[in-house]
């Protein structure tokens, strides 16, 4: 089993993001879950145009940058933490591009079968409303989401125990498969509304209707 830590401080190592995070990747490893960490501020990942040549043909986007690279790391993984800093009560600016630039995973439920897990750091202390879109993110690709840690820029051991076990947690997930009815419920709905919109799409998103056949949803 293997977890990817997408995170998107540009403090990297230095940032309490980051070491919040590292005791979620220390309760995987516990369990066995290899881990690899990237930081975004290594990696150039430019504005999505909304040309959709990546639904013509899957994850052929014409920007020339490192976008893919992350997103493949992603499609490899059975865990993805996704963590950030709290910047207005979203995720920073360069976590929203990489995200943005995944249109393909929401229109092919790409993460189905994964799990997803978000670390927050903020100022002010509240985190609520990013965690919650990282969870939801997490749905609308079709993944399912195994919770989240948030703590201030200052934290202590209760936040870093915390953090392990929400990395407990997600090994235990990613290793019983397990499944949260309330959640593949909603995975399942969203599922069926883009199953209408690729049928309607078929002729201009081939490859993307061609992989919902195979994969025997139409």
């Amino acid at each position: 089993m293997k977890a990817l830590l997408i995170s998107s401080s540009p403090h990297l190592e230095e940032s309490s993001t980051f070491l919040l995070a590292k005791e979620v990747l220390r309760g995987l490893g516990e369990e066995g879950v290899s881990c690899e960490e990237m930081h975004l501020h290594d990696y150039k990942v430019s504005f999505c145009e909304s040309c959709e040549a990546c639904h013509k043909k899957i994850l052929q986007c014409p920007l020339k940058d490192d976008a893919n690279t992350i997103l493949r790391k992603m499609l490899d993984a059975d865990g993805i933490v996704l963590a950030s800093p709290n910047y207005i009560n979203q995720v920073t600016g360069s976590m929203k591009v990489l995200l943005d630039r995944s249109s393909h995973f929401i229109h092919c439920k790409r993460l189905l079968g994964k799990y997803v897990a978000g670390v927050v750091t903020s100022g002010s202390g509240f985190a609520d409303m990013v965690l919650e879109y990282i969870g939801y993110y997490g749905h609308i690709c079709g993944g399912q989401y195994s919770g989240g840690v948030s703590a201030t820029r200052v934290f202590g051991k209760d936040k870093k125990d915390e953090a392990f076990q929400l990395g407990k947690r997600m090994a235990a997930d990613l290793l019983a498969k397990k499944l949260y009815p309330d959640q593949m419920k909603l995975i399942e709905d969203n599922k069926k509304h883009f199953a209408q919109i690729i049928k309607l799409r078929k002729n201009d998103w081939r490859e993307e209707y061609q992989y919902w056949v195979e994969k025997g949803w139409l």
